[in-house]
């Protein structure tokens, strides 16, 4: 029997996971792909409790998607794990084979080139990244695909800046770091990826050039950011969080369901809808 065939299960697991948007893209690629007999749920979950959670699976669950703090932890509890996973040691998607393997792959590294290329952005000459937590290392990671020259990081300590340049090292990526008082002068790059906490870029808008570039700013929710406000009303090409959310789910559900395709616009528009719903 094939697995669109019979009943599936499939969740995202997290702590904090209350205002997680994974069931609502998930559900809604299900609704279009005719998957009546798929559910997604969400379960808070931490590390502690993750192998448990695991190990009390039963063979009718199809995947897990992991956020914070799990990314890392799960990597033990693999059989098998994908290279660009391995490259940046975070593991966003795990697969339950058929035959019961678990193997994790993460789908955050093509999920912001798909982004990008969304936007029309194949490639780049050099990039900014503003922040260096793990977000930061995908970000890296994408870069290694699309990126021909330099890129700046932006940090607020030694200690991060160190970690940013080892990550450039293993991801065979020229990373030259800065510190985040000089900021300011990242935002001319032909690509900016803003992985910062929410309010950490608010000071920056008033630096945005008058001829802005590309921004990727992997806030979704407050949204616009401060930042991404004003560089849209200046005209520059702005990716957002959101983006990025679709995208890493896309591949997801392709993994997870077997289907090729997953209905990229009914995926973004429920998440625009469950947003606005937030107010």
């Amino acid at each position: 029997m094939s697995r669109t065939a019979t009943k599936r299960r499939a969740a995202v697991l997290g702590s904090p996971i209350a205002h997680s948007l994974s069931p609502v893209l998930h559900r809604a690629a299900y609704a279009e792909l005719g998957l009546t007999d798929w559910t997604y749920d969400r379960f808070e979950v931490d590390e502690q409790a993750l192998p448990g959670f695991v190990e009390r699976l039963g063979p009718e669950w199809a995947g897990l998607s992991l956020t914070m703090p799990l990314k890392r932890a799960v990597i033990p509890l693999l059989d098998e794990i994908s290279g660009t996973a391995t490259s940046v040691e975070a593991v966003n998607t795990l697969v339950f084979t058929e035959d019961g393997r678990r193997v994790g792959d993460n789908t955050d590294i093509p999920g912001m080139v798909a982004a990008l290329r969304e936007r029309g952005i194949e490639q780049v000459e050099s990039a900014a990244i503003l922040g260096a937590g793990a977000t930061a290392s995908s970000a890296l990671a994408a870069l290694a695909r699309i990126c021909t020259g330099e890129v700046v990081a932006y940090v607020r300590s030694e200690a991060r800046a160190a970690e940013m340049r080892q990550w450039g090292e293993r991801l065979d990526v020229e990373v030259r770091t800065a510190d985040w008082a000089e900021a300011e002068r990242g935002l001319s790059a032909p690509l900016v990826i803003a992985t910062t906490p929410a309010g950490a870029t608010d000071a920056l808008s008033g630096a945005v050039p008058e001829r802005p570039t590309t921004l990727f700013d992997v806030l979704y929710d407050p949204w616009p950011t401060e930042l991404a406000a004003r560089w849209s009303a200046y005209g520059g090409a702005v990716v957002s969080g959101l983006d990025l959310l679709v995208h890493q789910a896309v591949l997801q559900v392709e993994q997870m369901t077997g289907c090729k395709t997953a209905p990229v616009g009914a995926m973004r528009q429920a998440g625009e809808r469950a947003l606005a719903e937030r107010g």
